[in-house]
């Protein structure tokens, strides 16, 4: 079972959680101008990673915020919690 500390609610199992993607992509600066290769990177293209991965966890069975998790993938351990603006990569 996953712990996550959410910093409004404090620590609650994976259970409350819906995971809610991966938190290092950003979108095309320009929507209007993006390219169709530019959506189709941003939409389908994702990295496989091993280790530590910055992901967005939505705590649906609380205070319904997104959290900014850093969780290494390969053994599920919580690194860091923080807001959807917080600096996690610093934790590491």
């Amino acid at each position: 079972m996953i712990r996550i500390t959410c910093p409004h609610c404090g620590p609650r199992d994976q259970d409350e959680f819906s995971y809610a993607g991966d938190a290092t992509r950003t979108r095309p600066a320009d929507p209007a101008t993006a390219s169709a290769a530019d959506w189709h990177d941003y939409v389908y293209l994702r990295d496989n990673p091993a280790g530590p991965h910055l992901e967005f966890w939505h705590h649906i069975h609380g205070c319904r915020r997104y959290v900014k998790v850093l969780r290494d993938v390969t053994s599920h351990q919580v690194l860091a919690c923080g807001w959807p603006d917080a600096d996690l990569e610093a934790a590491q």
